[in-house]
């Protein structure tokens, strides 16, 4: 055998290997996920939500929403946050130095009065140019202050928060009416729980109202309908397995609860980072195993936090761009947590996981698609390697897919309708066939902005809600 045929055959095998260890090791969270999920609602069902916040163990929360150019939704958001169910909560809207009219539209909306409240400075921050109440709103405030990024915002946030728990959001987010109550939970049987994280899920097309959600439907968007499979089995099964396993390595940023007292001791949210609230949770397992202290993050399954996905290719890449450049940098701050025993479960496992699955599956997979089709120019590959690249590398991701689709109408249902299972089921076989390749290219392209040192956010442009008015009540 000579040295290139040796060469191709490593490759062409190496890669397979890769394709089948990453798909069957997906396959594996999904499944721990959905056994770990019925538990949960199984739970669920007999607990009385009301009456455990009763106790004494209940913490109070405030939410913080930064605010960036957000004069489309954040109306609607912010309605949505102070009608929530939650014992004691306070909202504070953090307008980052906006150029649009986020800031107006709060103030007409709520009736806002400036206000001369102190805000201790735990945390650095931008210039804070104002402070604003409504004696119709008690429980929120917002903050106008120079433009300092997102990481820069939720710090002012916390040290405006005056409650032990910090709850962390994006400013076009929307939650179901006991997100928090949820969430929270874990908290009062855990002491040594530093954060636990909800599900996030795309809100394009469904019914807003001002009290929130009111009807959950697909969007008519093929490229947002591609994105509820992709959340399905990314964000909420990959994670809710991981979570299962005591490694959660990441709670969303869209939605996710700290402990404050520990977000000010880790230092906050880096502003030098683009990937902050993954950062974040990586330093805080990072430095609470440097302090020896005991500790867990939650993944709690049935709080749901909308979000606006993006419906353009163009907003669509450069989200994830930004999201593959984030993970590498936050990898590469902490490289030295990767394979080490002295951070348990997260240096043994979560790490290497990502590293291997999720960061460097760009590279991998786009050489692992080129060599296949170098080998199939140069007939250099024989038909049974083709027939294995097509089951392990595309037919096992569509298993994941519709895996993850029928778990979740199994365990949760949310779209109703045999027309709107159907369509989810196409999108879960369609979306291994372009829609998955793209993302890669798009991910790839960040990872070549990472080498290359690009350090730009790169704001996503927000379509909006559509908030229909409020259902009127029957008449008597």
């Amino acid at each position: 055998m000579s040295f290139r045929v040796f060469v191709t055959a490593f490759a062409q095998w190496g890669i397979l290997a890769y394709f089948l260890a990453m798909n069957l090791t997906h396959l594996g969270l999904i499944l721990r996920a959905f056994f770990s999920i019925r538990r949960h609602l199984d739970e669920a069902e007999t607990d009385r939500l009301d009456t455990a916040f009763e106790s004494s163990h209940f913490k109070p929360m405030s939410l913080i929403c930064p605010a960036y150019n957000e004069e489309a939704g954040v109306v609607a958001s912010i309605n949505s946050l102070v009608s929530l169910r939650y014992p004691e909560f306070q909202v504070v809207v953090v307008n980052d130095g906006s150029t649009d009219a986020t800031l107006q539209r709060l103030i007409t909306a709520f009736k806002l009065q400036p206000s001369h409240r102190v805000i201790r400075q735990l945390l650095p921050t931008q210039e804070v140019l104002g402070v604003y109440e409504s004696a119709y709103v008690p429980n929120l405030v917002v903050v106008d202050k120079a433009n300092g990024g997102k990481a820069d915002a939720l710090n002012c946030g916390v040290n405006l928060a005056r409650y032990p728990l910090v709850c962390c959001m994006d400013g076009d987010s929307l939650l179901e009416n006991d997100a928090l109550l949820r969430i929270a939970r874990p908290f009062m049987d855990r002491p040594d729980l530093i954060a636990s994280g909800g599900v996030v899920r795309p809100v394009n097309g469904c019914k807003v109202t001002p009290m929130g959600i009111r009807g959950i439907y697909l969007p008519d968007s093929w490229l947002a309908r591609f994105q509820i499979v992709e959340y399905l089995r990314a964000f909420l099964f990959a994670r809710v397995g991981l979570a299962s396993l005591d490694s959660l390595f990441i709670v969303s940023g869209a939605f996710g609860v700290f402990r404050k007292d520990l977000v000010v001791a880790a230092g906050g949210f880096d502003t030098a980072t683009i990937g902050e609230d993954f950062e974040l949770v990586v330093r805080l397992h990072r430095c609470l195993r440097d302090w020896k202290r005991p500790h867990h993050i939650a993944l709690v399954p049935d709080p749901v936090c909308w979000t606006e996905v993006p419906e353009h290719f163009r907003e669509l890449g450069r989200q994830r761009n930004r999201w593959q450049r984030g993970m590498l940098e936050t990898i590469w701050r902490h490289r030295r947590m990767c394979f080490n025993p002295k951070y348990g479960r997260i240096g043994i496992f979560s790490m290497p996981y990502f590293l291997v699955f999720e960061a460097l599956a760009p590279i991998i997979e786009v050489a692992g698609y080129l060599v296949f089709a170098g080998s199939l120019w140069t007939h250099s590959v024989g038909g049974t390697f083709a027939l294995l690249f097509f089951y392990v590398a595309l037919l096992l991701g569509v298993l994941n897919s519709v895996v993850s689709v029928v778990l979740h109408e199994i365990s949760s249902h949310r779209y109703q309708g045999l027309k709107a299972w159907s369509i989810l089921l196409l999108l879960a076989v369609a979306e291994n066939f372009g829609y998955r390749q793209l993302t890669l290219w798009w991910r790839l392209r960040g990872t070549l902005d990472w080498i290359r040192g690009k350090d730009q956010w790169g704001h996503l442009k927000r379509l909006g809600l559509t908030t229909h008015p409020a259902p009127k009540p029957p008449e008597a």
